[in-house]
């Protein structure tokens, strides 16, 4: 029989020191020590109180969240949460699969709770980012985003009978052949699925509010398309609600988005969400991204958080984190009083793990259960955790079982920092030179270090990351593999000890005095050296490090056409033999262009551009 872990899963709003205390869950060094015993830990005593029903279910306070009794309970409810659906209208054989076990549960559901307490919400990314064959007038039409997409998700979604919610994810927009816009897109995605506004609210029971915010962008992202982007007028609308809906008046809200909110702590893909900026909501903007655990930590109401995104399974102990981890491991993240948990995919074809698993979400007056329900299991129904109200800002959590992935250590595992731990390196925020990595970078080197402006970069898997220097969470790349290997970085003061004027560089008049007087914090230079030489590696604009380099898909799409047809040029008019000739001599350039200089002298990029080549120039 597996073991149980139990977490005290939120604490005194006032007092961070009451924390809620976990056992070591997450450690990446101990396979034996991850789960507690049978024990609850409250504010540091422990006692003996778990118990499970004649079913073997663990039980809320006594009572299984799903008892006979739950029908008498006007806070009872059962929601099933579809991750990432991808629907391939020629592949639909383990939709029709996962549908029969839903529609299963769902029956079963309505004689304990009440037809009106049951609801089925999908996560988005509906349809499959490939032509599927479904337009003959277009063979290379995607087909996610277009109408016929959202015509058959509708259907497929409508037919479990059962009200269903859906929101958008990063793909439902990509109707880009027959959409030339995304308020376009977006309307028909509302009309297809009945919906008036993108984001939805429904109380699902007494005083229990399902709430979902749904992606508008996709052609007009500033950086890539992918980024799961909610508009700030569903945030002014989320923010408004949460606050008409405080948790001392007994709200509980549930929360459904595509991805996941920085700060949540769920297990991620280093290698191309994070790396590509589309890791998180509102991933490239640092305001909007850090909003919505500001918005968990201020409001207590809301309970849980589902999100997708990842195709990952739900087996990883960190597919559902609660609001803190075991005080050994690190500090108290501030996660306010609501667990996270990650959504799996039902078809096989789209997992990136092997799992086909949907969620299954069931309340009571004392508490939920997050559940998975395996469709590879003839689906099964397994407990994955347990939570119990014990007021109306506190709750106790159970892990209902082990880890039950496969090279759980190594297996998409991202290192995330935390404070004081042993990859730390203190002195880079306050010391006028520190090396930060005394030995050559290798693919094993971990390292992290805090600058003095409380921007936060670190070392991992042979790259520069930077991380939000309130979660910790990885935000994105600085400086890939290729650069790094066998190199070192050091932090240096770089800021004048007195104001000189230059006055003989063009454009350069004063600028050493520019901007003394409006940041506090000493400046410094993040150096990337060896034998042949020094990198400086320069912030963005806005004071960030990490590269926004993925730009948005129509953008990328049009560039590729340019160079295909400069392809054709070179072979219609240069010394050329083949086609792959033509690509090795064909060169794209980009801007903006960013020198240390004050007149702008070329567009060339050294390496790149034969002409930058030629004349030397200096291009960060």
């Amino acid at each position: 029989m597996s073991t149980l872990a139990v977490v005290l899963l939120s604490l005194l709003a006032a007092t961070p020191s009451a924390a809620f205390v976990q056992p070591a869950l997450f450690s990446p060094t101990s396979a034996t020590a991850r789960f507690a015993s049978k024990k609850e830990v409250t504010n540091g005593e422990v006692t003996n109180t778990k118990k499970k029903d004649a079913n073997g279910e663990v039980a809320v306070n006594g009572n299984a969240a799903t008892n006979g009794e739950a029908s008498k309970d006007p806070y009872s409810f059962i929601v099933p949460i579809l991750g990432d659906l991808h629907i391939d209208p020629r592949k639909m054989e383990d939709y029709s699969i996962g549908r029969e076990h839903v529609k299963s549960i769902i029956k079963d559901a309505k004689s304990k709770v009440g037809n009106d307490n049951v609801a089925l919400v999908s996560l988005g990314d509906l349809g499959e980012s490939k032509n599927c064959d479904h337009n003959p007038d277009n063979p290379f039409e995607l087909f996610a985003g277009t109408s016929k997409c959202h015509t058959i998700a509708a259907d497929f979604l409508g037919s479990f009978d059962v009200p269903y919610e859906v929101i958008g994810g990063n793909h439902d927009l990509e109707g880009i052949d027959e959409f030339d816009s995304d308020a376009r897109n977006l309307r028909n995605f509302l009309k297809c699925h009945g919906k008036e506004t993108p984001q939805f609210c429904r109380e699902i029971a007494e005083k229990t509010l399902l709430v979902g915010l749904c992606s508008t962008i996709f052609r007009e992202a500033t950086y890539t398309s992918h980024e799961v982007i909610i508009d700030d007028e569903q945030i002014r609308w989320f923010e408004d609600l949460l606050k008409s809906r405080p948790a001392e008046d007994g709200w509980k809200i549930f929360v459904f988005s595509h991805a996941p909110p920085n700060g949540s702590g769920i297990r991620i893909i280093q290698e191309n969400h994070v790396v590509n900026g589309c890791c998180w909501l509102n991933h490239s903007s640092e305001k909007n991204c850090r909003k919505f655990i500001e918005l968990v930590r201020e409001h207590r109401c809301i309970k849980g958080w589902f999100s997708g995104h990842f195709h990952l399974g739900q087996d990883y102990q960190d597919s559902i984190t609660f609001p803190t981890i075991d005080p050994s491991e690190g500090p108290y993240p501030n996660r306010g009083s609501c667990v996270f948990a990650q959504t799996s995919v039902m078809r096989a074809g789209t997992s990136r793990d092997g799992r086909q698993q949907s969620r299954l979400l069931r309340g009571t007056k004392d508490g939920f259960e997050i559940c998975t329900i395996d469709h590879k299991n003839d689906g099964k129904v397994r407990v994955d955790a347990t939570i119990t109200y014990r007021d109306d800002n506190h709750e106790v959590g159970v892990y209902a079982h082990e880890d039950e992935a496969y090279e759980h250590d190594n297996y998409f595992k991202v290192y995330q920092p935390q404070v004081d731990d042993h990859a730390y390196v203190c002195g880079a925020e306050d010391e006028e030179l520190c090396m930060l990595t005394p030995d050559p970078i290798t693919d094993e080197t971990v390292a992290w270090w805090k600058l003095s402006c409380g921007r936060v970069l670190g070392i991992v898997n042979g790259m520069m990351l930077e991380f939000d220097k309130s979660t910790l969470a990885p935000l994105g790349l600085v400086m890939s593999p290729d650069e790094l290997a066998g190199k070192q970085v050091a932090i240096i003061d770089s800021g004048l000890e007195e104001c000189m004027i230059n006055f003989e560089e063009d454009g350069m008049d004063g600028a050493d005095c520019a901007d003394t007087e409006q940041d506090d914090s000493r400046e410094q230079a993040v150096l990337v050296f060896d034998d042949d030489g020094v990198t400086v590696v320069q912030p963005n604009d806005d004071g960030s490090y990490w590269r926004k380099i993925v730009r948005n898909k129509i953008a990328r799409m049009k560039e590729r056409r340019r160079e295909k047809a400069a392809v054709e040029f070179a072979q219609m008019f240069l010394p050329v033999r083949t086609e792959e000739e033509a690509k090795q001599k064909t060169l794209s350039t980009w801007g903006p262009y960013t020198t240390t200089s004050g007149v702008a002298k070329s567009t060339g990029v050294e390496g790149i551009t034969k002409k930058a080549k030629e004349l030397n120039v200096y291009s960060s």
